[in-house]
């Protein structure tokens, strides 16, 4: 079979024609739905589960990319590869907050799966307005290489300066805007009534706290959204290639939530490694913006991005990991000291 329905127009901006728009959303479509059909009843994920899901996410787009390489070329698989791997990054931060929302709402496990599917589907929207409205503004002028370079810039400071203050970060469900706003014009139930988000009480609709729970958690979703999106553009400009990135990192977030829900605390030094991620992604935007003014500035190529992008996320992981058994030995020697001393 022919690759050529795949591929645009040469000067559309995207690789992708409207055939492999189409085919990429129906498929994603298909997803959710299957996700809607297995969250139907409400259970307790185990973790067998959730890592047969989560493998299943890992391969998909791996073969999605080795597609775009195969038709496309190395270059367009890079990209994809790289602004997979930022967005997957970007993920476990947003999967560390969604965890706190759930246990500030006292969300029952069996209903966690519905919640983050809910999240999911609220972040695909967010994603494809912001994705929409990034391609509008890149069409309009070389500024807004300048605008997302300092956005990216401005959140990795910000990222930074709260990870060395060190504390474990809080959700203060109360403090939240859109919560207030909810609890001040509509009832709320005491209880949890399964899936339902709306329900008649004494002769009037009353939302339950499954609801509030889920106007918390897309109301987050608009903040990753600002970041997460201008972070893909600094590593292709293509709307397709920025879209399947955050479909691919979103999709799988589901499953990841119940395997890394216990190690997601001991990541201690993940928002380091997201605050160095996105200051590099800031800096190879304004130097692209500066490049097509002054030719002679240098520009950062995606694939050394990608490669420090992941030096970054293995020495992260490994530091946290050593951090934590420092955290927690002093309690076992002293334990051992008590019985020698017995």
């Amino acid at each position: 079979m022919s690759a050529a329905p795949f591929v645009a127009a040469s000067g559309s901006g995207s690789v992708a024609s409207i055939t492999l728009w189409s085919i990429t959303v129906a498929a994603l479509l298909l997803l959710l739905a299957i996700d809607i059909v297995i969250t139907r009843r409400p259970h307790e994920v185990r973790m067998r589960e959730a890592v047969a899901w989560s493998v299943f996410y890992l391969v998909l787009p791996i073969a999605f990319g080795a597609y775009l390489w195969s038709v496309f070329g190395t270059t367009v698989a890079v990209e994809f590869f790289t602004g997979y791997v930022v967005e997957k990054s970007l993920s476990v931060d947003n999967l560390f907050v969604f965890m706190l929302l759930l246990a500030a709402f006292a969300v029952p496990p069996e209903l966690t799966q519905r919640v983050l599917l809910y999240g999911i589907v609220g972040a695909l929207v967010l994603r494809v307005i912001f994705i929409a409205l990034g391609a509008a503004a890149l069409e309009s002028g070389t500024w807004a290489f300048l605008l997302f370079g300092a956005i990216l810039i401005v959140t990795a400071w910000r990222v930074l300066a709260e990870a060395l203050k060190g504390e474990v970060p809080q959700v203060d469900v109360d403090s939240m805007r859109s919560v207030r706003l909810l609890r001040r014009f509509v009832p709320v139930t005491a209880d949890y009534r399964g899936f339902r988000l709306v329900v008649r009480e004494e002769g009037r609709l009353a939302i339950t706290p499954l609801a509030l729970a889920t106007v918390a958690v897309f109301a987050t979703d608009i903040v990753f959204a600002v970041d997460s999106v201008p972070a893909v553009y600094g590593v292709t400009e293509d709307p397709f290639l920025v879209f399947a990135t955050n479909a691919f990192a979103l999709l799988g977030l589901r499953a990841l939530y119940f395997v890394l829900q216990g190690a997601l605390s001991r990541l201690r030094h993940l928002n380091h490694g997201l605050a160095i991620i996105l200051a590099l992604i800031g800096v190879k935007l304004v130097l692209h913006w500066a490049h097509g003014i002054w030719a002679w500035v240098p520009e950062i190529p995606t694939l050394a991005s990608l490669g420090v992008i992941v030096a970054v996320l293995l020495t992260v992981t490994l530091t946290s990991l050593r951090a934590d058994r420092r955290a927690t030995r002093p309690a076992g020697e002293a334990t051992r000291h008590s019985a020698s001393g017995s």
